[in-house]
């Protein structure tokens, strides 16, 4: 696209213009980036981290597991996806990381600090940070227990408390900032209304981020702007937010479940608007794994990458989801 095609280009020129003098490098570099479509990749790969096999149940098909709705939910925005396993070498993470789009920390039940999860989850937190530094725009993205662990791992503290919100569908009360985000800036109004007075938020927790919590902390409210929360007893937790200047999302409630998981009949929304909610989140993702130029070296390095070489498994008679991918 020429700067003749584009009436806005000039407008988003000046306007960076101006903010150079108070933004800091990186939010200059993620405006920028946000405002160009010239370079988008039209063929984004996920990365879905694994987890432990952390119940009984599983282990027999595997050390570690991705519950099928996460790739489902990728796939339905127009991405493809690549598992990112377990126990790896650093040399294999450093290919990977160089070959996908984005990375999606799911939901589950392993420990913040302890658990390969975590320890695998760090080391991409830490390369995309590092990447979006230099203008290599990278997104990560947290899903319950992904959007906790992304807590720990900008302010290494867990910070965690007790709020038993599991099987529960919520509405979103949306904070000032929420408008303004970069995730719902292009919900419809209509949707925004319903997303704040329907259940479509499906909660499946014992543990949240109370306001509180982040608030006192200053690493996590300088890096994060809280979008939607939420209450449980007398706590309000932090159901929804983003980074500053950084591509990084969390989500404490599952966008992923709403279409794809039917075993549960009570905390899981299927309403239309609880459809809509999953779509125009999962666009968004999708949208922010395109400003990523990350490549594999080969088509056979690539095809070799993909969800498409394992076979998702019924397991909604033994687990909470209704299909999962497993490997050693």
């Amino acid at each position: 696209m020429d700067k003749a095609s584009c009436p806005g280009c000039g407008a988003v020129l000046i306007a960076c213009c101006l903010l150079a003098v108070c933004c800091s490098p990186v939010a200059i570099s993620l405006l920028l980036r946000s405002h160009s479509g010239d370079d988008e990749n039209e063929r984004p790969i996920f990365g879905i981290l694994a987890q432990e096999s952390d119940f009984e149940s599983f282990q027999k098909y595997g050390s570690s597991y991705i519950a099928a709705s996460y790739v489902k939910f990728i796939e339905s925005a127009g991405a493809r996806v690549a598992p990112i396993r377990l126990n790896r070498s650093d040399e294999e993470y450093n290919k990977v990381f160089r070959s996908i789009n984005g990375i999606l920390y799911p939901g589950g039940g392993v420990s913040l600090n302890t658990s390969e999860f975590s320890r695998v989850a760090k080391i991409f937190y830490k390369k995309a940070l590092e990447a979006n530094k230099r203008g290599d725009y990278f997104p990560v993205w947290g899903t319950c227990l992904g959007h906790q662990l992304l807590t720990y791992l900008t302010c290494g503290e867990n910070l965690l408390t007790w709020t038993n919100t599991d099987n529960l569908a919520l509405p979103l009360n949306f904070t000032k900032d929420a408008k303004g985000s970069r995730m719902f800036a292009r919900f419809p109004d209509d949707l925004l209304k319903e997303m704040a007075s329907d259940p479509v938020a499906a909660n499946f927790h014992f543990w949240s981020l109370s306001v509180k919590n982040f608030t006192n902390n200053e690493k996590l409210r300088s890096f994060y702007k809280i979008l939607t929360t939420n209450v449980q007893g007398n706590v309000e937790f932090v159901s929804t937010m983003e980074a500053y200047a950084f591509p990084v999302y969390g989500v404490q409630w599952h966008p992923e479940k709403n279409p794809f998981e039917w075993r549960n009949k009570t905390g899981i929304p299927h309403s239309r608007s609880a459809m809509q909610v999953t779509y125009y989140i999962a666009d968004f993702l999708v949208n922010e794994a395109r400003k990523s130029n990350h490549r594999f070296s080969s088509k056979k390095e690539e095809t070799e990458a993909l969800i498409y070489n394992f076979s998702p498994i019924f397991t909604a008679n033994i687990s909470s989801f209704d299909q999962a991918y497993f490997f050693d």
